[in-house]
């Protein structure tokens, strides 16, 4: 075996993050780690990196029993980590970003050149060009992350950590993710990918090994087993089959007229949207990211002033109203970004829970303690929150846990419209049940919902209606009984006049 764990046992004062895993990995594997949230999939890989130290267990690399302090112990046995959220500087360029801790020097000074063309040829040796001049921050999402993976390469890693991948990738960047993984392992190099997105593990990986509640319940060959039963290993129980009932829309919650708005370098962000959402449906917005989704949904939501046109939301005029007042007029809002948008990383799971129901759990200007903690305390349940407490800092919870806490609080404001953005993003499959069940909830209650999604298949699943954006401008409509993945690709790629 090129990676043996053996009884590794991890714990925080009296919680058990880990307890007696037993984790292997074969050269040149595509080596799936699976489970929900809060299932010790990252603490168990975060001590494989030196980030943590287990508690008990061994660790042993190509036969030898090692034990790392720090990530650089980490790096130079031959293991490194793609982490979620990228860890790149935006002011460097691609070639700065790869190099660093391992620069070129002519005459004791930082050769560009020659860094530019280490990552020319290492982009050529692994079938993973980029260009070393570019700034990241000018990079798309897809590239900062092959910038990651040629950064642990250049660093001599044999064993790749990838955490959540393609949590914010589009489709086509993550198919090509997926086949860069396969074409590294042809080459010798062994991944560990951490994900929920279980038909990308049946697509990629070799074997599986599936988490729950820090232990492990099954190690399996892919070839053996199929989603289903991955699913019922990681939950403990069969998954509840979707049952969307027909919609019966009634008048519109939201209408969008002529909305413009100006983007970055004389482009436009949007340019004349025209749309409408109505109670008891779902719209889904699909499109690659960039092309105006943010911007709209931050237009009606009082983030961003429109520049002409105009919002209307329960036939009340709400164009550049400030935000807390469009949210009093009867929007909730799971916003895409939510550490940026939907938390306060500093306060606690209860008080971010608190946002927005504050104004009526008070009296005299003071809270209400048991009524904000037996609301919250529900809310925990009801979604699998994986928390110490109420009252610990919302920065200690994996982020899809952050997530449930956010959805759980925007479904329960109970508003007749909802702006759901990117609502499952970094879930587990159990979490994603929930979130589908209670979107549907609010539209069968007559609630409209606004849904944009970078999966396809979530879009499919839920959406009533589908409009794709490209270039700030509305592509194509579809009936989601009538649309295909080919043909939301082809409008996202600008293909409006092949459909």
């Amino acid at each position: 075996m090129l990676l043996e764990m053996e009884q590794i046992t991890k714990k925080y004062g009296g919680f058990t993050a880990n307890r007696d895993i037993r984790f292997n990995l074969r050269e040149g594997e595509i080596h799936a780690l699976v489970g929900e949230n809060g299932a010790g999939k990252t603490t168990l890989m975060r001590m494989l990196y030196g980030m943590e130290q287990p508690t008990s267990g061994t660790i042993k690399v190509r036969g030898r029993e090692v034990s790392f302090a720090t990530p650089s112990q980490a790096m130079a046995s031959g293991i490194g980590m793609v982490h979620q959220h990228f860890m790149l500087f935006p002011s460097f360029t691609v070639a700065e970003n790869i190099v660093i801790g391992r620069e070129p020097a002519k005459a004791g000074a930082f050769d560009r050149k020659k860094a530019a063309a280490q990552v020319n040829e290492l982009g050529r040796q692994y079938g993973m060009p980029v260009d070393p001049w570019k700034k990241v921050s000018e990079c798309p999402l897809g590239m900062q992350q092959r910038v990651e993976i040629l950064k642990v390469l250049h660093q001599g890693a044999d064993i790749i950590i990838l955490d959540e991948p393609s949590a914010v990738l589009t489709p086509l960047e993550v198919k090509e993710l997926l086949a860069n993984m396969k074409s590294l392992a042809k080459l010798g190099k062994t991944f560990v990918l951490i994900t929920h997105k279980l038909q990308e593990v049946m697509d990629v990986a070799d074997r599986i090994t599936v988490l729950r509640d820090g232990q492990v319940t099954g190690t399996l060959e892919a070839k053996d087993t199929h989603v289903e039963e991955l699913s019922r290993l990681m939950v403990g129980r069969e998954l509840v089959r979707m049952d969307k009932q027909p919609s019966v829309p009634a008048e519109a919650v939201l209408q969008v007229e002529g909305v413009n708005l100006s983007g970055a370098k004389d482009r436009s962000a949007l340019k004349d949207i025209h749309m409408e959402v109505r109670k008891g449906e779902v719209v889904g917005i699909a499109g690659i990211s960039g092309n105006g989704q943010s911007e709209l949904i931050q237009v009606i939501a009082g983030l961003r002033k429109a520049e002409s046109g105009r919002v209307v939301l329960s036939g009340q005029d709400t164009t550049n109203w400030p935000v807390r007042r469009i949210r009093e007029h009867g929007l909730a809002h799971i916003p895409e970004d939510r550490y940026m948008w939907g938390a306060a990383k500093d306060a606690s799971v209860r008080e971010n829970g608190l946002m927005g129901h504050h104004h009526r759990l008070q009296s005299r200007g003071i809270i209400k303690a048991k009524a904000a903690r037996t609301m919250v305390e529900g809310w925990i349940k009801q979604f699998s929150i994986k928390t110490g407490s109420a009252e610990t800092k919302a920065q200690f919870l994996s982020g899809g846990n952050l997530q449930k806490l956010i959805a759980a609080r925007e479904f329960a404001q109970d508003t007749p419209f909802l702006i759901a953005a990117e609502p499952t993003r970094g879930v587990d499959i159990g979490a994603m049940e929930t979130i589908h069940a209670e979107l549907l909830r609010k539209r069968s209650e007559g609630a409209g919902i606004l849904l944009i999604s970078s999966e396809l298949s979530e879009i499919l699943q839920l959406s009533d209606r589908i409009i794709v954006m490209y270039e700030g401008e509305i592509a194509g409509e579809l009936r989601a009984e009538e649309a295909t993945e080919e043909q939301i690709s082809l409008l996202m790629a600008g293909g409006k006049e092949r459909i």
